[in-house]
C-alpha cells in the first residue's frame, strides 16, 4: 500500500539502512545524481514494501566512495 508523508525528505550524512515504519532491510532501487555533488537514493523495504528517499550530501557521497574503494 502506497502512503504519503507530509513532509519532504530531509538531507542525512548517511543513507537508512532499516525501514523507519517495519524495520526491515532496505534495499537500494536507484541513485540519482543532484545538485552540489548529493545524491538521491530511492530504497525498497524487503519486509513491507515501502518506497523511501534519501537525500545524501556532497560529503557523505565521498565517505561511501571511499569505503566502497577499501581505500584507508
Amino acid at each position: 500500500m502506497l502512503q504519503l508523508v507530509p513532509s519532504a525528505p530531509t538531507h542525512s550524512n548517511t543513507a537508512r539502512s532499516h525501514c523507519p515504519d517495519c524495520e526491515g532491510d532496505l534495499a537500494v532501487l536507484r541513485i540519482i545524481p543532484g545538485r552540489a555533488k548529493s545524491e538521491y537514493w530511492t530504497l525498497r523495504c524487503t519486509k513491507c514494501g515501502g518506497i523511501h528517499l534519501d537525500i545524501l550530501k556532497a560529503s557523505a557521497v565521498a565517505n561511501v566512495r571511499h569505503a566502497e574503494s577499501g581505500a584507508d
